[in-house]
């Protein structure tokens, strides 16, 4: 590979002159300027991009510390933050926290010794010190889909309730009345909102939500499956249930398949962030969808203001119910009444 001596000796001037031309310094004529260009085509050098932040204060590089890489939403988040970041000359570096604080951390300060020029954090907790300390420092900083409450650093995200509300009210219209939830983390602002949504959604309707229909999982397979079995388990099982993420809506699925269960006849099943497997399951899941690709352009667009001195703002986006068939959708619809199931024919 080139250096910048093979190009000042192809150019046959001085190493100071040429970094004046690739740094564009105005002192250099236009022939000296000419044969640096053409003696770094000639030998392909590019230059050092780290040698370069080190003189302009400013490596063009952003920090992403998602979740978890395996959940299909953070996957789909990240390729829409990489292309944004693209488009507006901007590189990615990506640390997968697999929803462990000390993970976050740890990326969190490898990307902060690499001079990134802001960070994109999508918290798996509401208390890292070294996120309090980088964000009260003044490290340009957003944040994605969840935040830390208190903290002032901008938020990009969507606002699920609406579409909560709406799938109870789907559900009911269904004849369903008890329903369960596998809620996510609490220590997570998404974690805690989704299971007051589905209470307040709930309460609308004078429908309880008993403390054995919440069971908490990690957004993740196992925990959702873990938190359906026991569910199964109950002297009295819920006639749906509402996972809050797609990952354990997965593990909700194998569980009931394990059992011999059947969707919807059996239980019915629901999820929030909706992914593109849904509608190649057997039945096709019901889920509440996020505007993720949207939702990573405008998380990239507020960090970059805030780099480039102009004033972000926080983001809030609305999620949408999507109806398939997990939930008794299609026999309530065509199925005709003596043939509908138990849960089915029930009335308000």
């Amino acid at each position: 590979m080139a250096s910048i001596k093979d190009v000042a000796a192809e150019a046959g001037l001085s190493v100071a002159t040429v970094s004046r031309v690739l740094n564009e310094h105005p002192s250099v004529s236009a022939d000296a300027r000419a044969r640096v260009l053409a003696a770094v085509q000639s030998l392909g050098y590019r230059p050092n991009a780290v040698a370069r932040s080190l003189r302009t204060d400013q490596t063009r590089t952003l920090g992403l510390v998602i979740s978890d890489v395996l959940n299909p939403y953070f996957t789909e988040l990240a390729r829409s933050v990489e292309e944004e970041a693209r488009a507006l000359g901007y590189s990615v570096i990506i640390g997968n926290a697999d929803e462990r604080p000390d993970l976050q951390d740890h990326h969190v300060r490898t990307l902060l010794d690499r001079r990134i020029d802001g960070l994109l954090v999508s918290p798996t907790d509401g208390g890292s010190p070294l996120m309090l300390d980088a964000a009260r420092a003044g490290t340009p900083m957003v944040f994605v889909d969840r935040w830390i409450e208190g903290v002032d650093v901008p938020v990009v995200r969507s606002d699920g309730r609406a579409a909560v509300r709406d799938l109870v009210a789907h559900l009911h219209r269904l004849g369903h009345r008890r329903l369960a939830i596998i809620a996510g983390p609490a220590a997570t602002t998404t974690g805690r909102e989704r299971v007051d949504a589905f209470r307040e959604a709930l309460a609308a309707y004078g429908i309880p939500l008993p403390d054995a229909y919440i069971g908490q999982g990690d957004f993740q397979a196992e925990s959702g499956r873990r938190v359906t079995e026991g569910f199964l388990d109950l002297p009295e099982r819920p006639e749906v249930v509402f996972a809050a993420d797609n990952l354990m809506a997965l593990g909700a699925l194998d569980a009931l398949r394990a059992r011999g269960l059947r969707v919807p006849d059996d239980i019915a099943l629901a999820a929030f962030d909706d992914i593109r497997w849904f509608v190649h399951t057997d039945p096709p899941i019901t889920a509440i969808a996020q505007p993720t690709g949207e939702l990573g352009r405008a998380a990239v667009r507020a960090l970059v203001d805030r780099i480039e001195g102009r004033p972000p703002r926080s983001v809030t986006l609305p999620a949408r119910l999507v109806v398939r068939r997990s939930c008794g959708e299609r026999a309530a619809a065509q199925a005709p009444a003596a043939r509908l199931s138990p849960l089915q024919r029930r009335t308000p």
